[in-house]
């Protein structure tokens, strides 16, 4: 069983919304506005439920996780209004769910910018048979590491929640980032370093030990950085004001997906993570995804059951798919 755990979609419901996104198609090319920007990178259908599990099909998935478009996470609202937001999105999340239950899992969302709403939300989202969520890399400039998240994180690990961290796509900034599409190509891995070194170093995995959480794009570049952070942590202060375990006891507690485009890349990653950490993933429909994640898998060499285990049961196992097929 192929399960693709990072593949994306703007549910329909949105559509009607005057704060929500417009689609359309161009001489073929699919073109997404929000929010006054013309947005083409998904160059797959966003919408249609039945588009996207062809394009699953054409990939040889079985199963896929969807969940929302980064850019409508909503945490650029009050709490209240943020979460009426949410429950809509959540409630088209639902019905794609409800609609094919062999082939869609969702992780939903919850307005993060109200870390007490955020932690209710994602306990009723839970119980009525969602995944999860996805949350962005940052919080309206908030680290995910920081303590105003803590009810957050303690309701994920309390829950099972299996919580995806994905890039915002705008954190990028500085000389060159908007040249050569190093916005994308380097700036949302950076995103994803920056999210998960923190939540290393603030010690939120080890005092949540139990925490599902899946980062974007192989990790982006922390598992590289891995002995800067340990060098850093052993040597000054600053780095080891709220850790106390090694920075790898930590990054072995996450899971990654493979959206790293390199079979060396990834051998790697299943050799320092380990293969019941590592997770099929797609990244669909963005020009940055990786059409044949499986392919991808299969170039890397990794014994048979290492490979059955990020194929598919891995995810099968967080999702609870054991007990549906």
């Amino acid at each position: 069983m192929r399960i693709d755990a990072h593949a994306h979609v703007i549910v329909p419901e949105l559509l009607r919304e005057p704060w929500g996104p417009r689609v359309r198609w161009e001489d073929g090319a699919q073109v997404v506005e929000l929010g006054g920007r013309a947005i083409r990178s998904a160059v797959r259908d966003f919408v249609s439920i039945d588009a996207i599990l062809a394009a699953q099909n054409e990939a040889g998935i079985d199963h896929v996780v969807l969940c929302p478009w980064v850019n409508l996470l909503g945490y650029d609202t009050p709490g209240e209004e943020g979460l009426e937001r949410c429950r809509v999105q959540n409630a088209g999340l639902a019905g794609l769910r409800a609609t094919h239950p062999e082939r869609v899992s969702v992780l939903g969302t919850v307005p993060l910018q109200d870390p007490e709403i955020a932690a209710g939300e994602l306990e009723a989202l839970v119980a009525s048979g969602f995944a999860g969520v996805e949350i962005a890399a940052s919080v309206d400039g908030v680290p995910l590491g920081d303590d105003r998240l803590a009810p957050f994180w303690a309701a994920a690990e309390t829950t099972g929640a299996l919580v995806f961290i994905h890039p915002t796509t705008r954190g990028s900034a500085g000389p060159g980032f908007h040249d050569h599409y190093l916005w994308n190509l380097v700036g949302n891995p950076m995103e994803t370093t920056v999210a998960a070194a923190h939540l290393v170093l603030s010690g939120v995995l080890e005092r949540h030990p139990d925490l599902r959480v899946l980062l974007a794009h192989g990790g982006g570049a922390v598992l590289g950085l891995r002995g800067r952070l340990h060098h850093g942590w052993a040597n000054l202060e600053a780095a080891r004001t709220r850790l106390s375990e090694r920075p790898a006891e930590s990054l072995r507690r996450f899971f990654y997906d493979t959206v790293v485009f390199d079979p060396d890349v990834l051998r790697a990653l299943v050799a320092f993570a380990g293969a019941d950490r590592v997770l099929l993933g797609s990244d669909y429909p963005f020009d940055m995804a990786d059409a044949r994640p499986g392919e991808t898998v299969a170039a890397a060499g990794l014994d048979l059951a290492d490979e059955r285990a990020v194929l598919g049961g891995n995810a099968a196992r967080l999702l609870g798919l054991e007990l549906r097929r």
